[in-house]
């Protein structure tokens, strides 16, 4: 599983950015892959409210957001929003993309689309601030419902600080290694926990695409769902998101990975190769199924749809295989 930091503050030495990687250490000690964007090392343009996202479901403006924070926020299961407090909110570096999650936000309630993992991404808050007045965390909170609802994640609260301004004071808090690891016994302990399955076929743009998000949507709180390929595509087939739309599923910026990449730090308990052959390999500790499912790319939307629900029903079947087992 993934955990994604999205950390706002100016300073490489803050204490957001101490904070921020506290639990980043935590949750990696508890088997969680992790990633973090420094947004004042990244910087992302503005939204234009040009409308295309409302239409389309896309963002119009090609830069880093489109090209790594979106597919990030997507692959990603506990998300952090982490800032100092800047006039009672969070910093312009992080506003621009939070801002630019409009895009997420149309594709769910423009669209009419769910997110595979909308019933099990988690949204925390981190925040510092320098005084001590009641509302100094009000409007970051505000924001961070509202972004989290918009990237399809439940907002699982903060982890706020009062009178934190010069270097170190963070670090000398007394309670934040204890408040860290809590919010991790919440987050990150049920998720991990889950059975592990990998689809994997031979680019990830089709068949194994379909079957991950299948059981991410139907089952995600009790399997964590990998796909991947052994040659992995440059993206998915569009015919996959067409076809995965008309079950209002998004399939919006998931990007193909390699066999290596996806079980470098998630060990499958299943394999279930698709097709793929001799670029599946076996995986050693993990039961292989194989699937025969023709590949549909490039036959027309009949037959990917025929696939589509070919391999929604093979999904359910093995979820019921394997809830029986637990």
């Amino acid at each position: 599983m993934l955990v994604f930091g999205l950390e706002g503050s100016p300073r490489k030495k803050g204490n957001t950015r101490f904070l921020l990687s506290a639990f980043m250490a935590e949750a990696e000690n508890r088997g969680a892959e992790t990633r973090v964007i420094h947004a004042h090392d990244m910087p992302v343009s503005p939204c234009i409210e040009c409308g295309v996202c409302e239409r389309k479901g896309v963002c119009s403006i090609d830069d880093k957001m489109q090209k790594e924070i979106y597919p990030l926020l997507r692959r990603a299961e506990v998300v952090v929003l982490a800032s100092p407090i800047f006039f009672y909110n969070i910093t312009a570096q992080l506003k621009a993309p939070v801002d630019r999650s409009q895009t997420l936000w149309s594709c769910r309630y423009r669209l009419g689309l769910n997110d595979p993992r909308h019933k099990t991404r988690q949204g925390l808050l981190m925040s510092v601030g320098a005084t001590k007045g009641k509302s100094l965390f009000e409007g970051t909170h505000l924001t961070a419902r509202y972004f989290f609802d918009a990237i399809s994640a439940k907002y699982a609260g903060g982890l706020t600080y009062f009178k934190i301004e010069a270097p170190g004071d963070m670090e000398k808090h007394p309670t934040y290694q204890q408040d860290i690891g809590e919010m991790a016994d919440l987050l990150i302990d049920p998720l991990i926990k889950r059975r592990k399955v990998l689809f994997a076929g031979r680019e990830n743009r089709c068949r194994s695409q379909m079957a991950a998000a299948f059981a991410q949507y139907h089952a995600g709180d009790r399997i964590e769902a990998l796909g991947a390929g052994g040659a992995p595509a440059g993206k998915i087939d569009p015919a996959v998101r067409e076809v995965m739309a008309e079950k209002k599923i998004d399939m919006g910026f998931r990007i193909p990975r390699s066999i290596d990449e996806a079980v470098a730090q998630d060990k499958p308990d299943t394999l279930v190769a698709m097709g793929c052959d001799d670029p599946c390999g076996d995986l050693p500790g993990a039961t292989r199924i194989d699937w025969e499912i023709e590949d549909p790319v490039g036959q027309g939307l009949d037959a990917m749809r025929k696939v589509r629900d070919e391999i929604e029903e093979k999904v359910l079947d093995l979820v019921d295989s394997l809830d029986a087992r637990s």
